[in-house]
């Protein structure tokens, strides 16, 4: 498996009407997944006239599935990250690790996955 695991962060600012240049190649490769925690949380933030556009364009994207062995590996990451000092958040730890277990890269614009790659053989793209 492979692909581009894109976060929350990237999107926020996509769906803002920034230029996101590794995105729009991702997007025209075909290439996004996108973890369902945070599909939740754009649609969550999400303004009412934007909520269906967002809601319609993410239909387009495979979701990573999260059987019980994705979320007992959340664990084992968030313990292992623990065990050097950092605090990782479940919805980071689950982010991180739809991209671990794709072998995919991270699109992101939030610090806390350059940590978690520092820990472990996560990829960050900083978008």
């Amino acid at each position: 498996m492979s692909g581009v695991v894109v976060d929350s962060s990237v999107w926020i600012d996509f769906f803002a009407g920034r230029s996101i240049p590794s995105l729009e190649e991702a997007l025209t490769q075909g290439t996004v997944v996108l973890p369902p925690l945070v599909v939740a949380e754009l649609v969550s933030g999400a303004r009412q006239q934007q909520r269906s556009a967002i809601e319609d364009l993410l239909q387009e994207f495979p979701l990573h599935e999260t059987p019980l062995a994705h979320w007992i590996r959340v664990g084992e990451l968030r313990r292992n990250l623990r065990s050097r000092g950092l605090s990782g958040s479940t919805p980071d730890a689950h982010v991180a690790q739809c991209a671990l277990d794709r072998d995919a890269v991270l699109l992101s614009r939030d610090a806390v996955f350059e940590s978690i790659a520092r820990h472990s053989s996560l990829r960050v793209h900083s978008a």
